[in-house]
């Protein structure tokens, strides 16, 4: 039998990291959940014994229930039928397996009937169940969504709707995209009423594109103030679909993840409730909402990266050509290295920012028990402003590095990779919209360039250089601190001239290179501590970003500003 967590040992390395001493300190508040709990841990040990097991079940499920079925989800899709959706019957089959196991609500508080899993371990589960089917990923991750109804709904609130996710596996959505407002959140026009003699709030309009669509629990951006245009006039509310009054209008004929239904709902004077305060659900609930599920997107990727590589690997081991298996052609192991090393590079930076995410919200938590220490709001200040910087390069590049990879891994196989007749031609279809939902490469390089102008990147950086390292890894520290220090001279090279224009322009490249720099020093930082997990792939991926990032260089070095009239539509 398989078991997509026993098999890759890098899970564990990254619940050894330092910070996750801190991280369960404060989840756990001191352990406080032993005397009422049996099954709350006694002490950090313990705690990571718990997510070891827990994990293990969850690896076990992927790889034996969630796996096998991919292929008949990726065939058969969903049903639409008198405004319902049905899931196809893998997906089903893979609801049930999880709820049975009690995997439902990893992440909730212990007496709402979650686990009180840090966002770490719970995005170890992610990645785990994107590699064995993205598609079926993108339903079970929505139950995050449970987490921003915790941050923000009342107790009141937190008693009728959490427990129904952790303990009855009821899934979730996230309503926020219309026809007229893709990206553009602002142009939300979904109306929000008050209904005096009801005393509640009904909703009327249409949403589209909302994965999980006919959810048992929604998340709605809606339009609470009458005459504005703006995201001063947009609130949160909860649907609960025993109310009725959403229907599914249809769902959409997709390239890929084709288990996930993607939904139009109508609204007709749904009964729903404010979730926090009015005016707020645009500037400070979904940004929230957003930034847990591009978070979630990024483990998705990698989880394609590490299903792409393994179906790479396994065919070109096996595939025989003028008498010897492909791998040893340097073409092939060249591009199976590669993979590999993207894989190893987007997964570092995906637990960095997790455990970044897992100390500034749980110090949020906190905060709403008691008032916070000095050095604690300093803490949450300084993990908050370094989650908000890593979660958009992370997902910017991790999806980039997904879909490079399920290209890779067709090419690898040829012909055949074109064909049905394996597992690489879905991942190609599922990685596409990695890169696209929840926020384009486009629009998480927009949320990242200020982290690049305003230093917070280098800082980081020059933090990772101060480290020590093994002697053995000086020459890869070397290559990096190169690399570095031609990051810090491109961004000053494009700020210096002052136009706005020319800098949304660069934009990209400036982010990538932070993007190549952080990941390589993140690796670097793995193969200093499991050199056997770690070094080979840190050689590779770091000779490959040094030459991505000499190809910005003088990319940027040869372009001058007037060169813009050139490209700019006519």
């Amino acid at each position: 039998m398989s078991n997509f967590y026993t098999e890759n040992p890098v899970f564990k390395h990254y619940l050894q990291h330092p910070l996750m001493q801190r991280i369960v300190e404060l989840k756990e508040r001191d352990f406080r959940d032993r005397d009422e709990y049996d099954y709350a841990p006694q002490n950090f040990d313990d705690a990571i014994d718990s997510f070891d097991k827990v994990l293990e079940i969850v690896g076990e499920i992927c790889a034996d229930v969630i796996a096998p079925n991919a292929e008949g989800v990726d065939h058969d899709g969903v049903t639409l039928s008198n405004g319902r959706v049905s899931y196809a019957q893998g997906t089903q089959e893979n609801l049930d397996a999880l709820r049975k196991a009690g995997l439902m609500g990893l992440s909730m508080p212990r007496r709402f009937g979650g686990l009180n899993f840090p966002t770490s371990a719970f995005i170890m589960a992610s990645e785990m169940s994107a590699r064995a089917d993205a598609g079926f990923s993108t339903i079970w991750a929505l139950q995050d969504c449970a987490q921003t109804l915790y941050e923000f709904g009342n107790e009141e609130q937190h008693r009728r709707f959490i427990p129904r996710v952790c303990q009855q596996g009821e899934t979730m959505s996230m309503d926020l995209t219309e026809p007229d407002a893709g990206s553009d959140l602002q142009a939300v026009m979904l109306k929000a009423t008050f209904d005096e003699k009801e005393n509640c709030w009904r909703l009327n309009g249409v949403k589209r594109f909302i994965s999980n669509g006919d959810s048992d629990i929604h998340l709605v951006l809606a339009r609470s103030e009458e005459g504005t245009r703006d995201g001063r006039g947009l609130s949160m509310f909860i649907y609960d679909k025993r109310n009725g009054g959403v229907d599914v209008r249809r769902t959409e004929n997709k390239m890929g993840i084709k288990g996930s239904p993607t939904c139009e709902l109508v609204y007709r004077n749904a009964k729903v409730e404010l979730c926090g305060e009015r005016r707020l659900g645009l500037i400070k609930y979904v940004m929230a909402l957003m930034n847990g599920a591009r978070l979630g997107i990024t483990a998705q990727a990698v989880g394609i990266c590490e299903a792409a590589y393994q179906e790479g690997y396994k065919y070109a081991t096996e595939r025989q050509q003028f008498g010897k298996a492909i791998i040893n052609f340097p073409a092939v192991y060249e591009m199976v290295a590669i993979m590999r090393a993207k894989t190893d590079a987007s997964r570092t930076l995906l637990y960095e920012t997790s455990r970044f995410v897992d100390i500034y919200k749980t110090l949020e938590d906190i905060a709403r028990e008691r008032k916070l220490t000095p050095e604690e709001r300093a803490e949450q200040k300084k993990y908050t402003k370094l989650a908000d910087a890593y979660t958009p390069i992370g997902k910017a590049m991790a999806t980039e590095f997904a879909n490079q990879n399920a290209y890779d891994a067709i090419q690898i196989h040829g012909g055949s990779g074109y064909m049905k007749d394996y597992p690489c031609e879905r991942l190609y279809r599922d990685a596409r919209i990695t890169n696209i939902y929840e926020g384009t490469t486009q629009l998480q390089v927009v949320a990242a360039i200020r982290h690049v102008t305003t230093g917070t990147y280098l800082t980081q950086l020059r933090e990772y250089e101060a480290l020590e390292y093994n002697p053995e890894l000086a020459e890869w520290k070397e290559r990096l601190v190169e690399m570095t220090n031609t990051y810090e001279k491109l961004v000053a090279q494009v700020t210096e001239k002052k136009d706005g224009e020319y800098l949304d322009f660069m934009a990209r490249r400036l982010v990538e290179t932070a993007g190549y720099c952080i990941m390589g020093y993140l690796l670097l930082q793995d193969a200093d501590q499991k050199p056997d997990l770690f070094r080979k792939s840190t050689e590779v991926y770091i000779r490959f970003a040094d030459a991505e990032v000499n190809k910005i260089r003088l990319y940027i070095d040869n372009f001058r500003v007037e060169s813009l009239k050139a490209y700019a539509a006519s």
